[in-house]
């Protein structure tokens, strides 16, 4: 018989023989692999059913006349073209070739359900636009009811109507962003689909398109092009070419398609992909240690064991095959079983968010061949790379070692472990610290090198746990001065290894929400700095919407509001874009004289007085990186084409609210899209309450589409509203790592229980009860839970610091610790160790005295 055939039997015999040794490694391996493989199926079932919608919906679409020219703004996934005048469409239309040409006039439309608050609130995007009648060139296809014909008709889609409890014949608001009443006359899908993605449209007649959409009649965002029978996609847009004004390009339906699939299903999908891979390998991370500590307590209890086997002939390569295959065959039936379970997943995941309002497009699961060997791979390749060390430390057991009882494990003493693990943390830190914080004036902080000592830290922490664990438990069971507690101290202290891994399973899921929980209320400080220190007026009017700017506003708001007799001063911010010498910028279209009344701009060089249609005042941020001071030239080239230098007449330092440029309305008027203000910012006259002018305030709203009127601390809140569902997300996706930890806990705690069997019967034999018996185990688990919490905790907490610095470019970032919510992570991890003994201590308590005492 081969060697590698001996090894296999004894192997099968084995896991035959202790399956229960081997459960938390297979339910650690399967979860990690359904997870990382639903992931990966939901993220191609998306991309399949987003790529099938955009077909279905712009497959009648030939061509598109549209700027040749867009512009896109930091922190933005959709660019700014130029509009495009509608009589293009009759010109188009009669060219040879042509089957149909339409105008598609679209911008910001938020329609307000029958409550009269937004659908979708603040998060989808919010769109309205004219309803076009060819059917092939509508991406909108009416399901319920008949077009739009008269003004004042609309059709909503049935996405938004669902959310928004609206039927046809209901009378609603259209924010356009002045306030447009309309009758619901239609219900229609894009692409057989209840909306695109998450967003609300609205489809009103062509002449109400113009009159509120657009800032003059007669434009439109493209031209939508059919053509004839024969005329393929590439013929029409040569055809078309030559014929357009300089400026506008036409291009084939299909590239228009792309691009649609690449921006909304490409760039959120990696993201949204990517982010739950994340996760996943925080998983995967958590079972590595889990699984690691399972072998190593498996060879650890077959010590004589292996040391018979190599006293009877058996190899070294013979024991450490044993063991690997012993890891082999877990892993492939718990990577098999996650296969299996990624499916689940998938198809939950995919019925689980449109129930909590992100409506995803439906369509059939889609497996890939990739999807399914990754995680199956990286399932194998974890459990048996995480299974390596102890099989080689199985493999080294001498064959004397069966005439010893069991070893002692001097790695909490080690003097090389604590020198190497200092030397890696004071590395691991320092880099971590000095890519958050980088030493000189002009230096940047550097994420890059902050997730590089991260990193160093973790592989710091992991080093030094036996030797931490051996002080950490000394501490922590300082309290526990009854026997059992003592006795529970002692088993913990006895391997600090063992002890070591499996706390840090549970401190790296601890570590990772801990970090986030941080890094959550930093950002949510840093804004409330931010509206405290640069809103210095007493309310915002305002359409909340994630991204860097607020949902479309009326312009008339501002003038009615200043008319008020509770009110002194009120000021609209509007919202522009344009290419500031060759970057897309994002521009603040206001009356710069009076935004001192309520913004706080710090120092201002020059004046804000005066800049008229050919001066621009900027921050002081932009200045300093273009060489920029009072009376420079700045490169301004808009949407339209038109290319214009601006003087530098003032220079701010604070740009939170005010933007990093600020224009007249007479500069940006002859540029504009769609006049529309971002917020409305209102202080009041002396002697007038909060309470008073916020009512007075809220009465004009109210005529204005009823935009939220906020107070400076729910214009704060509201700011930060996303980093909420930011961390009520990321709670979620970790629970998934820290039931993989607490599930190693168990198993550790299960396998400690069968190696000290004959221990635990002479404890009940000389009159530990049951109830002691239990207890005991309790209290070891929640020594390990706490040692690795309390490293979690720490660890998270230096890391949301460096995560705050890092990606805190303006220096102005808070860094703030929420004692409440780091506290209540404390509380779930140790309570979870407690909870993850409840099944070892009964197991342990059920022992047979005589039976126990007998075992060897």
């Amino acid at each position: 018989m081969s060697g590698t055939r001996a090894s296999l039997r004894l192997s099968m015999a084995g896991l035959r023989t202790h399956k229960r040794r081997f459960a938390g490694t297979f339910f650690a391996v399967l979860l990690g692999v359904a997870f990382l493989g639903g992931t990966l199926v939901m993220g191609d079932t998306l991309r399949s059913s987003f790529d099938a919608m955009f077909g279905r919906a712009t497959g009648g679409t030939d061509a598109v006349v549209r700027g040749d020219d867009m512009i896109t703004t930091p922190g933005e996934s959709f660019g700014t073209r130029r509009s495009v005048p509608t009589r293009l469409a009759d010109e188009i239309g009669r060219m040879p070739g042509v089957a149909a040409a339409e105008p598609r006039i679209e911008g910001p439309g938020q329609l307000l359900d029958e409550d009269g608050e937004p659908v979708g609130g603040g998060g989808p995007p919010t769109l309205a636009g004219n309803w076009i009648a060819d059917k092939d060139l509508n991406s909108y296809q009416i399901a319920e009811g008949r077009a739009p014909e008269r003004s004042g008709e609309a059709v909503v889609n049935r996405g938004a109507a669902k959310a928004g409890g609206l039927h046809i014949g209901d009378t609603t608001t259209v924010r356009t962003p002045d306030p447009l009443k309309v009758t619901i006359v239609g219900i229609s899908t894009f692409g057989g689909e209840d909306a695109m993605g998450q967003t609300t449209f609205t489809a009103l007649t062509r002449a109400d398109a113009e009159k509120h959409l657009t800032a003059e009649p007669g434009r439109a965002t493209s031209i939508q092009v059919r053509a004839g029978p024969g005329e393929s996609q590439e013929e029409l847009v040569k055809a078309l070419t030559p014929a357009l004004p300089e400026g506008i390009e036409a291009v084939t339906g299909q590239e228009v398609t792309e691009e649609n699939q690449d921006q909304i299903a490409g760039q959120f999908l990696s993201g949204f992909t990517a982010g739950l891979l994340g996760f996943a390998g925080v998983a995967m991370l958590v079972a590595t240690f889990s699984i690691y500590n399972t072998f190593a307590i498996v060879v650890a209890q077959r010590t004589r064991d292996n040391a018979l086997l190599r006293a009877i002939g058996a190899t070294r390569r013979q024991i450490v095959g044993q063991t690997l295959a012993e890891a082999l065959v877990v892993a492939v039936v718990a990577s098999l079983a996650g296969l299996a379970g990624a499916l689940g997943i998938a198809a939950g995941l995919q019925a689980l968010f449109p129930a909590v309002g992100f409506p995803f497009p439906d369509g059939d699961l889609v497996v890939s061949g990739l999807s399914l060997a990754l995680p199956f791979a990286t399932g194998v390749l974890v459990c048996l790379a995480s299974a390596l060390a102890p099989a080689i430390r199985a493999g080294r057991t001498a064959p004397l070692a069966a005439l010893r009882e069991t070893a002692v494990d001097g790695s909490g003493s080690s003097r090389v472990r604590a020198l190497t693990g200092g030397l890696l943390i004071a590395a691991g830190a320092g880099l971590t610290v000095y890519g958050a914080v980088p030493g000189g004036d002009s230096a940047d902080p550097s994420v890059t090198l902050t997730v590089a000592g991260a990193v160093v830290t973790l592989a710091a922490f992991v080093v030094l746990g036996p030797v931490a664990s051996a002080y950490a438990v000394r501490i922590l069971g300082a309290p526990l001065r009854r026997m059992n507690g003592r006795l529970a101290r002692r088993n913990a202290l006895r391997s600090p290894k063992r002890t070591a891994a499996t706390a840090t399973a549970l401190m790296i899921g601890v570590a990772v929400v801990s970090l986030f929980t941080v890094f959550g209320a930093s950002l949510k400080s840093t804004m409330d700095q931010t509206v405290s220190r640069a809103f210095a007026g007493d309310v915002a009017v305002r359409v909340p919407a994630f991204g860097p700017e607020s949902g479309a506003l009326s312009p008339k708001v501002a003038p009615a509001v200043a008319k008020l007799p509770e009110v002194e001063h009120a000021l609209g911010l509007g919202t522009g874009v344009a290419r500031v010498d060759g970057d897309g910028r994002a521009l603040t279209v206001t009356d710069p004289e009076r935004m001192g009344d309520v913004l706080d701009l710090g120092a201002v060089e020059g004046s804000l007085a005066g800049l008229g249609t050919t001066g621009v005042a900027v921050s002081q941020s932009e200045a300093d990186d273009h060489g920029w001071q009072v009376g420079s030239t700045a490169r301004f080239t808009f949407t339209d084409g038109e290319k214009q230098p601006f003087t530098v007449r003032a220079v701010y330092d604070q740009a939170d609210l005010a933007g990093d440029y600020v224009l007249t309305r007479e500069a940006w008027q002859p540029h504009r899209m769609q006049d529309s203000d971002s917020l409305v910012a209102v202080a009041f006259r002396d002697g007038v309450s909060e309470a008073d002018g916020k009512a007075a305030v809220e009465g004009v709203a109210e005529r204005y589409g009823n935009p939220e009127v906020q107070t400076r601390d729910e214009f704060a809140e509201s700011s930060a509203a996303g980093v909420d569902m930011m961390l009520t997300l990321v709670y979620a996706m970790l629970a998934l790592a820290v039931l993989i930890a607490l599930l190693g806990i168990a198993n550790t705690l299960t396998l400690a229980v069968h190696e000290r069997t004959r221990e635990l019967g002479l404890l009940r034999a000389v009159g530990q009860t049951r109830a002691q018996l239990r207890a005991m185990v309790r209290w070891e688990s929640v020594l390990v839970a706490a040692f690795g919490t309390v490293g979690g905790l720490t660890l998270g907490a230096f890391l949301g610091w460096a995560m705050t610095k890092a990606t805190d470019s303006s220096g102005d970032g808070v860094f703030t610790v929420p004692p409440v919510q780091l506290s209540i992570v404390a509380l779930v991890g140790i309570t979870a160790g407690a909870l993850a003994a409840w099944r070892p201590s009964r197991r342990a308590a059920r022992l047979d005295v005589l039976g126990a005492i007998a075992t060897e």
